[in-house]
């Protein structure tokens, strides 16, 4: 059904038929005509009959349909559209990805290839953040250190993109946890989102920073936010030799995610990571009921068109001889 965005505007149709009662008319200027007394009646009663005649109101139909128009487009015509409804959670989700100097390593495969940890992860990550449409969901990335890639947005194409276009070393090539997560907390504090998550991925060891992870995991579960972790990499500190490079702290991501009451994953390869990214989906499903959002099919173009054509006869027809 057609609908008006501003039905007020219709109250100006009026305005020209107002003005034309109160308003006084000009006097007339200039020089005066002498003419013979019966050239003057006659010339009279000729402007008389065609005033009151059908050549008088025709001369006025022109400027009302163009007045109606223009006043018509100013009350903004429209046509409500029909859309899905958005699935809306009711969850707020952060996703903290590391981007340290280690996720260069190419330990992982992809499609009978040698691809390195990023790689992986952004194949992952992208896909999960595509099926998470009716959370609001940010990104974080790190390494010495944390700052939003993207804010909160229920827009998940954009933070997928972000996720596709991250590069290691833009953050640092250290690994600061800790500040990752706290700003994480930080932004949710101010949310008010039913549910809270956030989802931590790294390949290392904490090692920037002065706030330890374990802390800023306490702060998350007073505050009510559940944090998962996922550790990811072939070693960890519970296998490595003494020295080892490129080993994740499994221990210090276990026992975040036990302190803030979320889940702890180990992924050692790509279909590890996969299988994660579907474990976290039914940790944190999207099923919900939505909210419609009202979306309307803009028709105050073709009205205002048919005025500028009516103002462009009006010209023409003053300006002919």
């Amino acid at each position: 059904m057609l609908d008006l965005a501003s039905p007020l505007a219709l109250l100006l149709l009026p305005l020209p038929l107002l003005a034309a009662r109160l308003l006084p008319i000009a006097g007339a200027g200039g020089a005066a005509l002498q003419v013979p007394e019966q050239i003057g009646a006659a010339l009279i009663a000729a402007g008389r009959g065609g005033a009151g005649g059908r050549r008088g109101w025709m001369r006025y139909l022109l400027p009302a349909m163009v007045w109606g128009l223009s006043v018509l487009a100013l009350s903004g015509p429209r046509l409500p559209e029909p859309v899905s409804a958005l699935r809306v959670s009711g969850r707020d989700l952060a996703i903290a990805l590391d981007l340290s100097g280690s996720m260069v390593r190419e330990d992982f495969h992809m499609d009978g290839a040698s691809v390195t940890r990023l790689q992986a992860v952004v194949a992952a990550g992208a896909a999960f953040a595509r099926r998470r449409a009716g959370d609001r969901v940010a990104l974080i990335v790190f390494g010495s250190e944390a700052y939003y890639a993207t804010p909160f947005t229920y827009d998940t194409e954009a933070v997928a993109q972000r996720i596709e276009e991250a590069t290691i070393g833009i953050s640092g090539r250290a690994t600061n946890i800790s500040d990752a997560l706290g700003l994480a907390l930080k932004r949710m504090a101010e949310s008010q989102a039913a549910t809270r998550v956030v989802i931590l991925l790294s390949d290392g060891t904490n090692n920037a920073g002065a706030t330890n992870p374990q802390g800023v995991a306490q702060l998350a579960a007073r505050m009510g936010v559940r944090v998962h972790t996922i550790a990811l990499g072939p070693r960890d500190d519970s296998t490595a030799k003494e020295g080892e490079q490129g080993v994740v702290d499994a221990t210090t991501l276990r026992a975040i995610a036990e302190v803030s009451g979320g889940e702890s994953f180990r992924v050692r390869s790509t279909e590890d990571l996969l299988a994660v990214t579907e474990a976290l989906d039914r940790l944190e499903a999207t099923e919900s009921d939505g909210l419609a959002a009202e979306v309307y099919r803009e028709l105050w173009i073709w009205p205002a068109a048919l005025a500028l054509l009516g103002c462009l006869a009006l010209a023409w027809r003053e300006g002919a001889p």
